[in-house]
């Protein structure tokens, strides 16, 4: 089976529990699936001032573990409509990777959150998928197949393009039942396309 990274950055705990659900989709599909964090840029002290969650259990990525993967899915959240400056210093130490061909044919995907709820989730995706795009990855979505994302009944995130969360204009919400089951969906639909690419 394949093997996919869940690769993330989360300032607040909200794409944490994201990508957890992601993972948990992902093993659903019978992949093998590591989750793993992007290195916080930020000052430990302008950090623990904005009251980031410093206590994350994932272990810190390095930018060669990209290539140990099948599929990679990239989970970070907006800022100002495109990708946390965190993430894309990661991705942008990925060079090297990108002249050699490394990520060629991988499967790829992304997945993210905002404070509200047209705060810029479609375009911070496309951000995402820009990279993964250039890298050489096949991109895999979250298409109506998870039709909870067309909901009335409340508000909810989740876009053609990937998983999302809306946390709050204070970080006070927290993903919702019908947003976790869409990051499953995706985490199950990568893995799947993976399976079948990598068999």
């Amino acid at each position: 089976m394949s093997k996919v990274l869940v690769l993330y950055y989360s300032s607040y705990g909200h794409i944490e529990t994201l990508a957890e659900a992601v993972a948990e989709g992902a093993r659903s599909a019978g992949a093998t699936v590591d989750v793993k964090r992007v290195p916080e840029t930020a000052p430990l002290d302008v950090a623990k001032a904005a009251f980031f969650k410093l206590d994350q259990q994932a272990p810190v990525a390095a930018v060669a573990d990209l290539a140990n993967y099948d599929a990679i899915i990239v989970g970070t959240p907006t800022r100002f409509g495109r990708i946390s400056s965190q993430m894309a210093t990661f991705l942008d130490q990925a060079g090297g990777l990108w002249m050699s061909g490394a990520l060629n044919g991988k499967v790829g995907g992304a997945f993210t959150s905002t404070a509200s709820q047209h705060g810029g989730q479609e375009t911070t995706l496309f951000s995402v998928i820009t990279n993964l795009l250039h890298f050489g990855m096949v991109i895999v979505g979250l298409p109506y197949s998870h039709q909870g994302q067309m909901t009335l009944d409340e508000i909810v995130g989740g876009a053609p393009y990937g998983a999302t969360t809306i946390a709050g204009g204070q970080g006070q919400r927290q993903p919702s039942a019908i947003e976790l089951e869409g990051a499953r969906h995706q985490g199950a639909l990568i893995a799947r396309t993976a399976n079948k690419l990598f068999a």
